[in-house]
């Protein structure tokens, strides 16, 4: 089965089982884990950061340091497609009291840095809920992948420094978003306060997030993670994957993308699928097949065809590449595609 629907579904390597299995631990909560500390500083010094704090997921990391930079009450001005808003199960509402301020995100992934500005709330007016930090993704999931350019980015810099107000990035796929670009993750990473980054999706580790930013917000964030129930013991076993993910699958993810790019252009030439192959840069391919094919019976014709893809409901289907997608997949799942609608005509007549 070729297994499409996300980069999560990826296996660890055999280096990195050797590493979990070869990996020295130690308490991490008395900052004892010499392995977790390794994976954190080479995360802070990848990002240009001062420090890092390794957690079990993206959610969590995005969490941590939304809690961290606000206090119960404070708004977070965001996206109107982040997965924060979408995917998860509103823990900034639900554990930190933050009201969302949603501004609407264009096909670039880009809130409208007049409407960004205009949302920053008057320091100490009465009534107002106070704005506690600004959260960006990078690269855009619900908008096919899409890398913010660093012109906007270092605008949207501007206008948070002038207000004395941070940005958190939601950089779960930084990673794809630096090689697509071209651009060090560093640089990226620049134009943001706090970075949350995931191991477990291009970089193909089992589990693990990392939350980087100042050595003082690090601080604050350990115990955000703490109240959580974040905080972990031996976690080196599973850092140690984090290590190699790092060290040895950055420089390959040009190839995902490049995949994720072939199956757009392929998709393009199918009859009942409506795509625009020029918006594909990361490795994240949404399309649609309606009104040719409802999407379910295209998810579930493509299952039979021995290929995953998932719903992403209006948005419509998503496949997305990753480290266990050859060139033979990629194909593949084209003529899988292929004949699903080739089907379809031929029902209709």
């Amino acid at each position: 089965m070729i297994d499409l629907r996300s980069d999560t579904v990826t296996q660890p390597t055999g280096q990195m089982r050797q590493a979990m299995a070869d990996a020295v631990v130690g308490d991490d909560q008395y900052g004892e884990d010499p392995t977790v500390r390794e994976l954190e500083q080479l995360s802070a010094r990848l990002l240009g950061k001062e420090d890092a704090v390794f957690v079990a997921s993206g959610t969590m990391g995005n969490l941590v340091a939304l809690l961290t930079h606000c206090g119960r009450g404070d708004e977070v001005i965001l996206g109107d497609e982040s997965h924060i808003f979408w995917y998860e199960s509103g823990g900034a509402a639900a554990l930190g009291g933050m009201p969302f301020a949603l501004l609407p995100n264009n096909e670039a992934g880009e809130m409208d840095l007049e409407r960004v500005e205009k949302a920053i709330r008057p320091k100490g007016r009465m009534g107002y809920p106070a704005t506690g930090v600004i959260s960006i993704e990078n690269t855009q999931n619900r908008c096919g992948g899409a890398v913010l350019s660093m012109e906007y980015l270092a605008s949207l810099k501007a206008i948070a420094d002038d207000q004395d107000i941070p940005i958190h990035m939601d950089g779960a796929r930084i990673f794809n978003a630096a090689a697509a670009s071209d651009t060090p993750v560093d640089v990226i990473a620049s134009q943001a306060d706090t970075i949350q980054f995931c191991l477990s999706k291009g970089l193909a580790a089992p589990v693990g997030s990392l939350v980087v930013g100042s050595g003082e917000f690090i601080q604050g964030a350990r115990r955000s993670r703490k109240i959580l129930g974040g905080a972990m013991r031996q976690s080196g076993v599973i850092a140690a994957a984090g290590v190699v993910a790092l060290t040895e699958m950055v420089t390959r993810l040009p190839e995902d993308n490049q995949r994720a790019r072939t199956l757009a252009d392929g998709l393009a030439k199918i009859d009942g699928i409506t795509i625009v192959p020029d918006a594909v840069v990361t490795n994240i391919v949404i399309f649609q097949t309606e009104p040719a094919l409802d999407h379910v019976r295209f998810i579930d014709s493509m299952a039979a065809h021995g290929v995953r893809v998932s719903n992403y409901g209006t948005r419509g289907v998503r496949m997305v590449t990753h480290y266990q997608i050859s060139d033979d997949d990629v194909q593949t799942a084209l003529t899988a595609a292929r004949e699903v609608l080739s089907s379809v005509a031929v029902a209709a007549d």
